[in-house]
């Protein structure tokens, strides 16, 4: 049952994040940053470690989730202010991936170790995907506060960097899954949002179209994530009250018309009226 969840997972999520570069690279930063960045990777991630785990240890995972959503905003605000102060680095891809994972690693390991904290001194479940949901919104909403150009792409992204991204998501899913499956909730809600979908996206849009491309879509990128935070917090009730099927569907809408189009329709308007 475990082995099963954990591969069902895993090829859903490598599958979804394929279509996400495609979506960016079809309709430009605003549509594909935003409505690509709907949940996906985290409805098998979350069903799966639902399946995988007792309903406490599935609580935490997915508790965890809006302040790895907020690591991962940090880890797209890299992309967007690091590439300009690099015009004279030989190789300034490389340098932007390394500072944004490194940047990553880093507030990844103080919001594990802070969760932590706050559990073992009596914080819920409930206050910390809470507290975590409203830093994500505020970081989102300065990045998205300067309009930045955000066009779409004029060459196609390679097919092996495709299946490249597919494979990292899929990775860092089935991961997530299966450390949940052996009581680490905490590792496995940090697995889950690791930046896979962010981080092949900007360099497989970078190798192909060049920096511009990727700095207008991490804005929108991470506004778009938000609903990811969303979708976990109603998931932390909805899945064991309704089930997988049912608990998935109420989520996942709740998330996409409470945030992802509301979100979408407000800075495409900022976009046209500037």
């Amino acid at each position: 049952m475990i082995a099963s969840s954990v591969l069902v997972s895993a090829v859903l999520a490598g599958c979804i994040a394929v279509l996400v570069t495609l979506a960016i690279e079809r309709w430009g930063g605003l549509a594909g940053g935003i409505l690509g960045t709907m949940p996906s990777t985290i409805l098998p991630a979350a069903a799966g470690i639902y399946l995988a785990g007792d309903e406490v240890l599935f609580r935490q995972s997915l508790a965890i989730m809006p302040l790895g959503m907020l690591v991962n905003g940090i880890f797209l605000a890299v992309w967007i202010y690091l590439p300009p102060q690099l015009e004279t680095v030989k190789r300034p891809l490389l340098s932007t991936t390394v500072c944004s994972l490194a940047t990553w690693l880093v507030f990844g390991m103080l919001m594990f170790f802070g969760v932590e904290y706050a559990l073992d001194y009596g914080f819920s479940p409930w206050g910390i995907a809470s507290v975590g949901l409203m830093f994500i919104i505020a970081l989102a909403v300065r990045m998205n506060w300067n309009i930045r150009e955000t066009p779409k792409g004029s060459e196609p992204v390679a097919k092996s960097v495709l299946v490249l991204r597919g494979s990292a998501a899929a990775g860092a899913i089935g991961a997530a899954v299966w450390l949940s499956s052996q009581g680490q909730p905490f590792i496995a809600g940090l697995a889950a949002v690791f930046p896979a979908i962010f981080l092949t996206s900007m360099v497989a849009l970078w190798l192909a179209q060049g920096p511009t491309v990727p700095r207008g879509a991490a804005g929108p990128m991470a506004l778009g994530g938000v609903s990811v935070a969303i979708y976990a917090i109603i998931a932390m009730y909805s899945l064991p009250e309704w089930g997988i099927y049912i608990g998935s569907a109420v989520a996942w809408l709740g998330a996409v018309f409470g945030w992802s189009l509301p979100a979408y329709m407000v800075l495409k308007s900022r976009i046209t009226l500037d």
